[in-house]
């Protein structure tokens, strides 16, 4: 049996190295997610960076919820779970309307590289 008080000190004790890692797995696998829809790969590559991204926000949600239990209010309690929770936001877009987040980021990319054209030109 799992045993949620012990998982909940082992998340606080190792606060730091939890975070360094879920910090930067959450934003680079939620990257992939993008890129992968933005290209329009295949489906079964997008649901397998989608799972591994929502896991990995969900595991940030669950650890930033463990130090709420204790009464822990800061700002980087606060931060982290808006990043958990953009990503898994972020990850269920993919998941559930592909199709509008692949046309957000065309218009994303063609507005961005519109705009980067109009900057070099007024350079010159």
């Amino acid at each position: 049996m799992i045993d949620l008080n012990t998982l909940s000190e082992f998340s606080r004790n190792h606060c730091l190295a939890i975070c360094g890692f879920l910090v930067p797995a959450n934003l680079l696998a939620t990257l992939q997610t993008l890129i992968l829809v933005g290209l329009n790969r295949p489906q079964y590559k997008i649901y397998r960076a989608i799972a591994i991204a929502i896991t990995c926000a969900v595991l940030m949600i669950l650890h930033v919820y463990t130090w709420f239990a204790v009464g822990v209010v800061m700002a980087p309690t606060y931060i982290l779970l808006l990043l958990g929770s953009v990503c898994l936001c972020l990850n269920m877009w993919g998941l559930w309307h592909r199709e509008s987040m692949m046309r957000s980021l065309q218009a994303l990319y063609l507005s961005a590289s519109s705009l980067l054209g109009q900057m070099t030109t007024a350079k010159r």
